[in-house]
């Protein structure tokens, strides 16, 4: 490569020599008239013009106060740019890498600071609910909470235990169980009409909500509890749970109702029902006269579902908060 660049430089100084040569004969010569003074003239000036091009090329990036340029390229007009000018510079490219790479890390070092602070708190809650004092209730003795996950000893500590026990049958009449219903009842109930859209799942929960509308909560809470044994997997069983649990809770059954409130959440706390579920379970402890259970059920929905708790629940949820004094 040096040794190419040595042999440009020696080939262009020898024609910017040859060049002087020719200007120094011109010039000396002789010139025999008046017209040839003009034409030699031109002749040098354009000599000149070709030998400083010439220096440019030995010497390329000199001083323009010596190098000024004299000869310029046909091809194209306006301001257009060298072609062989770059557009950046290794420099200018490291620097703009550089940049993007501090904004990346800006941005990671943002998120880590959210998780960190995330699982802060969720430790904190986790700590709070697991030393809250086990439930004096017999269900509560048969759960070994060294064996549920975190989530379920969190909403243990909700229930006392009782989100490890299945939800009681319902039973099957408001009457004497030796007697059964008696015929006025029987009448009235007849009266709640079946409805019979074609969807059967639905059908089925409807009829629930209609004996539960009507008030005849042990006869809805048979009916509701056929469908989400049997319709366990449709849309409407969340709606199903969270009824259910309802029934119970209307008919002064705080405790059957908790298990059933608790197990709808449980189930996916996404779904439509997920946080009426979970208020109306601090309900029910409200019912039971557990105070520090309540509380505890009211800082998880608050946290899970606020734009819920400010929202389409939260005059129930402010409601049930004067209830109690959770600051203690």
């Amino acid at each position: 490569m040096k040794i190419a660049l040595r042999s440009k430089i020696s080939g262009t100084v020898m024609r910017a020599g040859a060049a002087f040569a020719i200007a120094a004969t011109v010039a000396t010569s002789p010139v025999p008239t008046m017209a040839q003074d003009g034409v030699s003239e031109s002749r040098v000036r354009k000599i000149e013009a070709e030998i400083r091009a010439l220096q440019r090329q030995v010497f390329p990036g000199g001083d323009e106060r010596y190098f000024e340029p004299q000869i310029t390229s046909e091809q194209g007009t306006g301001n257009q740019s060298s072609p062989n000018a770059p557009s950046t510079t290794a420099v200018t490219d490291i620097l703009a890498r550089l940049d993007a790479m501090e904004s990346q890390l800006q941005r990671l070092t943002a998120l880590s600071e959210e998780n960190t602070n995330s699982i802060t708190q969720m430790e904190s809650r986790l700590a709070l609910l697991e030393a809250a004092p086990a439930a004096g209730a017999s269900v509560a003795s048969t759960v070994d909470t060294d064996d549920l996950p975190s989530t379920e000893t969190n909403l243990d500590a909700m229930t006392g235990g009782a989100s490890s026990a299945e939800p009681a049958e319902p039973d099957q009449s408001a009457a004497d169980p030796q007697t059964g219903p008696s015929a006025e009842r029987l009448a009235a109930v007849q009266q709640i009409a079946k409805p019979q859209t074609g969807d059967a799942a639905d059908d089925e929960y409807s009829y629930g909500f209609r004996l539960w509308n009507a008030g005849f909560y042990p006869e809805a809470r048979q009916q509701l509890s056929s469908f989400v044994e049997q319709y366990p997997d449709h849309w409407r069983v969340t709606w199903g749970r969270n009824l259910l649990g309802r029934a119970f809770l209307d008919d002064g059954m705080a405790e059957e109702a908790a298990r059933w409130f608790l197990r709808n959440y449980q189930a996916d706390r996404t779904a439509p029902r997920a946080p009426d579920s979970l208020l109306y379970l601090a309900e029910a402890m409200i019912a039971m006269e557990d105070t520090r259970r309540a509380c505890i059920a009211l800082a998880e929905f608050g946290d899970t579902y606020p734009a819920v708790a400010s929202g389409r629940l939260l005059d129930q949820y402010e409601a049930n908060r004067r209830r109690i004094n959770c600051e203690a």
